[in-house]
């Protein structure tokens, strides 16, 4: 489980082994066994203690901003693998075999999308053809990411985004047309958010970066070296290029909770127009996300949780990158 602390007042200390929690509501133990990563925000206090537990079990500790993005991370130095990985990792970002992994990549989202959308369609619906139209649309643009002719990515960099951007304003406005009124939006709005779906968007998709970019640190990738996000200083853009495949597990729990109907105005503070999750919210959304993460699917044909799904993928990146130089 993901041990997410962020209600003003927290304390996070060791008792008999185990993490002990303290707040105005109670307290209560968690065995170490029990959590894979400590989610801590300004508001959260923690002994120094706390924190060599987690280090010496392999749980990672990230301090996270209001949105639940990951702002620095504290992990063992049992992680990184063999330098082996992170210097073929620069070459490979250089090469015409990036080209065609980011095309790949970028395929498999459209599928993803397509994916999602296909499940929202419920025949007789008004806008079932709505939704038959961008599927179409998607399958159209991953042809044409497919085919973008270039033998490396700066050459064919300007081309994808574009076909991606394009992909994700049909994607989303087809999903704001199906969702419940008091849930629709105009457009995305990352940093800030204007309305509610964006909000739970960007928290989910802030617990899912932090996700990706441990698994990366844990296989031995450099999250700091990307392929398509390659040029944003101190940023981790290899985290930006990985995560597209899973973003859609975000997008499927956030628009899950809309169509139920269980997310509420009083779940948001409103400064300024910008909407930010209270604690009311980031309850529901974080359990929500995290018992979806726990679910075990099948992905080329291995049962695993999608969390372990995240890791072998990864783990997958890394093995490629450590034989990229390897003669054949």
């Amino acid at each position: 489980m993901q041990l997410i602390l962020d209600k003003p007042g927290t304390f996070l200390s060791v008792k008999n082994g185990m993490f002990h929690i303290s707040n105005e509501e109670g307290q209560r133990d968690i065995p170490v066994d029990k959590v894979s990563s400590v989610h801590l925000s300004k508001a959260v206090a923690v002994t120094s203690e706390a924190l060599m537990l987690a280090v010496e079990n392999e749980i990672e500790v990230l301090l996270i901003d209001r949105r639940g993005n990951p702002i620095a991370r504290l992990w063992s130095n049992k992680y990184g693998s063999v330098a082996t990985i992170r210097k073929n990792q620069l070459a490979f970002s250089q090469s015409k075999e990036a080209a065609s992994w980011i095309k790949n990549l970028l395929a498999k989202k459209m599928d993803n999308m397509t994916a999602l959308l296909l499940i929202l369609v419920s025949p007789g619906r008004e806008n079932e053809k709505d939704i038959h139209t961008v599927i179409n649309d998607l399958e159209k643009i991953k042809g044409k990411i497919l085919q973008e002719p270039g033998d490396t990515v700066p050459e064919i960099a300007a081309a994808l985004r574009g076909y991606e951007g394009s992909a994700s304003r049909k994607y989303f406005q087809c999903i704001s047309s199906y969702l419940p009124e008091q849930y629709r939006f105009e457009s995305r709005s990352q940093h800030p958010a204007y309305d509610m779906f964006n909000c739970l968007l960007n928290y989910a998709y802030g617990m899912l970066y932090g996700k990706c970019e441990g698994a990366l640190i844990r296989a031995g990738i450099d999250p700091y070296v990307g392929i398509l996000h390659r040029d944003e200083y101190n940023r981790p853009v290899m985290v930006y290029d990985f995560i597209e495949q899973f973003r859609v597990w975000a997008d499927y729990t956030v628009i899950h909770l809309c169509m139920q109907q269980v997310i509420f105005p009083d779940f948001f503070d409103i400064e300024n127009g910008t909407f930010f999750l209270n604690s009311s919210g980031k309850r529901i959304l974080i359990q929500s996300f995290n018992d979806y993460l726990d679910e075990v699917v099948t992905i080329s044909g291995l049962e695993r949780s999608r969390n372990t799904h995240i890791d072998l993928a990864a783990q997958n990146l890394a093995t490629m990158l450590k034989n990229f130089l390897t003669p054949r």
